[in-house]
């Protein structure tokens, strides 16, 4: 699901730029960004998973971080890396950076739906126990029928997000605007999905009756917020 999900990303990045004028990013640039966003992504969703769901653990066993075949990927930790290799590359390669971000970001929801279809596949991160009519009994859930909050994931923060963020790149105000508003959309589906979804059980609810994955989404969307209505704008007036 990952290699299906960057190679959609990097399609429909390819097809925006031959579609119309680019952000002054040539086609060889989006190659060698692709090559380094997969390996921060990677790296970054391993780290973030270690730190943020189960540090006890990785901190006395350091050399499992390594051993991606036994699972465990943080979203959240995947875009921070993807968005720290990003930066280098864009610095290097004197990219605009609103504009690149703007540029490959609509085309993330794909792989997050694709993710999530991968995890209901493996039957892991089910939901709550459910008496709705589409409860599902997961094997490694037992004998309850749960949320198939997989499938809620990956329509809400994938399908959706996909459209909203596909259709709202032509009619943006600024630059970077489709960025931080992929920050503030996805916070808000995030947190309201993981309301039917089982928490972490190394963890479970970390601050009242929010998951882990609750907490980062909403400093997620805080962070979008942030740039969006202050940040971006206020380069806007100093441009001026």
């Amino acid at each position: 699901m990952y290699i299906l999900g960057f190679l959609a990303s990097y399609g429909l990045t390819v097809y925006q730029m031959r579609k119309g004028p680019g952000p002054g990013v040539t086609k060889e640039a989006v190659d060698d960004l692709f090559f380094y966003l997969i390996i921060g992504l990677i790296v970054g969703a391993r780290l973030g998973y270690a730190l943020f769901y189960n540090f006890s653990f990785y901190i006395q066993k350091p050399l499992e971080v390594f051993m991606v075949w036994h699972g465990g990927m943080s979203f959240h930790g995947g875009l921070a890396g993807a968005l720290i290799a990003g930066i280098i590359v864009i610095i290097r390669k004197r990219l605009p950076f609103r504009a690149t971000t703007d540029l490959i970001i609509p085309t993330a929801p794909i792989g997050i739906c694709l993710g999530r279809l991968g995890n209901f596949i493996n039957g892991e991160l089910f939901g709550q126990p459910a008496t709705v009519p589409w409860a599902m009994v997961f094997p490694q859930g037992g004998p309850v029928p749960r949320h198939p909050s997989q499938l809620y994931e990956a329509f809400f923060e994938g399908l959706v997000l996909f459209i909203i963020l596909w259709f709202y790149k032509d009619k943006k105000k600024r630059n970077g605007d489709v960025f931080a508003m992929f920050l503030i959309l996805y916070g808000f589906f995030r947190t309201f999905c993981e309301f039917f979804r089982l928490p972490d059980v190394q963890l479970g609810y970390v601050l009242g009756p929010f998951s882990m994955g609750q907490i980062l989404s909403l400093i997620m969307a805080a962070i979008g917020m942030f740039l969006k209505f202050w940040l971006f704008p206020y380069l806007e007036k100093r441009r001026c």
